[in-house]
């Protein structure tokens, strides 16, 4: 697919599933949730990869692999995040999950010796700055206390592991193992060891038999976990984690616009120029940084021809958003 397409099936799924997750919670622990949506999840790709006669027989190496990539991304993760709502109010989380960019930037430079250019560090601090000013008003109401303080460090924790879950992903696909295959290990082991986590707890594992929560649990599973992480992890190859994460940062930006349709959500000002940061932000980041050219070799006879390198459509395909 086309990385524009994947870019922007990202945004407005991940954008969205803030809707379906609201009826998540409520009378079912949100470990169990988070063990039915990727299990289901994981069930629905090893279908799709024996369908597709994609191969699911791999190494215990690789299985080892696929259990830290799945317990990074789709475990581990979450279960920080959803422990951080409860001590603070969904603005501060999603402004500390939004970090999840600058930790890619950070771990790809540890992990891959990947250069970032200084547009990556312009564009995100636009972006940071937009969703800050996007949620001010509530932010503004809260008192910084050891609550508070705790509700950020679980969150930041959360999106830090979930930057590590994005490094391994990019590792399985550096080894060459087929996306979707690893991606159904992956769920499935997530799945697992939440389960294993809600156990050791002594959570319940009921289920909500209403319409609310079974299409919620849907959504999230077939549109937020197989096609958007699929769509995600495969722009993490393509353009780098630095670049596709600013996907994070644009999904308030589509919540907030959901929001106004669906809640009859007020905007002032706050709301105008904070989606104003996040899309110049946007747009700063996904543009494509100039070359400079260097004529130091020949400076006198250097040709349109030397100058120019020479350029085939997958490369155009790969490296444009």
């Amino acid at each position: 697919m086309n990385n524009t397409f994947l870019y922007i099936i990202t945004v407005l799924i991940w954008g969205s599933t803030w809707i379906a997750i609201k009826y998540q919670l409520g009378d079912v622990a949100p470990e169990a949730s988070i063990v039915y949506r990727f299990g289901l999840a994981a069930i629905l790709l090893f279908a799709y990869c024996w369908f597709k006669g994609l191969t699911l027989r791999f190494s215990l190496r690789h299985h080892l692999q696929f259990f830290l990539f799945g317990a990074t991304l789709f475990s581990v993760n979450y279960y920080l995040l959803y422990s951080a709502q409860q001590h603070i109010n969904s603005a501060l989380t999603c402004i500390a999950f939004s970090m999840i960019m600058f930790f890619n930037v950070f771990n790809a430079r540890i992990w891959y010796d990947t250069k970032i250019t200084q547009q990556v560090y312009v564009g995100g601090i636009l972006g940071l700055l937009g969703i800050i000013t996007l949620f001010w008003p509530q932010i503004s109401d809260t008192a910084l206390g050891a609550e508070t303080l705790l509700g950020l460090g679980l969150c930041l924790g959360g999106t830090l592991i979930a930057s590590v879950g994005n490094m391994l992903s990019m590792k399985n696909q550096k080894l060459k193992l087929p996306l979707m295959s690893a991606n159904a290990w992956g769920m499935a082991y997530g799945a697992i060891f939440m389960a294993v986590i809600a156990v050791i707890q002594g959570k319940s594992f009921s289920f909500d038999y209403s319409f609310a929560y079974i299409s919620s649990l849907l959504y999230l599973a077939i549109f937020g976990s197989v096609i958007a992480f699929g769509s995600y992890l495969t722009l993490l190859n393509r353009i780098g984690a630095h670049r596709a994460s600013y996907a994070s940062i644009m999904f308030p930006a589509v919540a907030v616009i959901i929001s106004t349709f669906v809640e009859g959500f007020a905007w002032s000002i706050y709301t105008v120029v904070g989606l104003c940061f996040i899309l110049v932000g946007n747009l700063v980041v996904l543009a494509r940084a100039k070359k400079p050219l260097d004529n130091a070799s020949c400076p006198e006879k250097t040709t349109t021809k030397a100058i120019l390198p020479k350029v085939n459509q997958s490369n155009l395909e790969t490296d444009s958003l």
